[in-house]
């Protein structure tokens, strides 16, 4: 489908468990048809180069590859990201 294809990708650098993780998601809930959520579990051997950057940050979010925020949610900042990553996709 096209349409999932224009979805920005939201990247969550997380752990197991992650409470902060849990709680961010739950935020996020209300947005997740505007974006394809991406978990990248930073414990795994195939990202110890995310783990070593994030260990003491988590959760941390990338919006289409790019540093977005880290820890809380920031609700204002995403919305004003997301909104200008989608009217660059139309």
């Amino acid at each position: 489908c096209s349409a999932s294809a224009n979805k920005p990708v939201l990247t969550l650098f997380t752990k197991k468990p992650c409470p902060l993780c849990d709680e961010a998601k739950e935020v996020l809930e209300q947005y997740k048809g505007r974006f394809i959520l991406q978990e990248v579990d930073i414990t795994l051997p195939e990202n110890s180069a995310w783990y070593e950057k994030y260990k003491y940050d988590i959760p941390v979010f990338h919006l289409n590859g790019k540093f977005l925020m880290k820890h809380r949610v920031d609700i204002r900042k995403f919305e004003d990201r997301l909104r200008k990553v989608e009217l660059q996709s139309d």
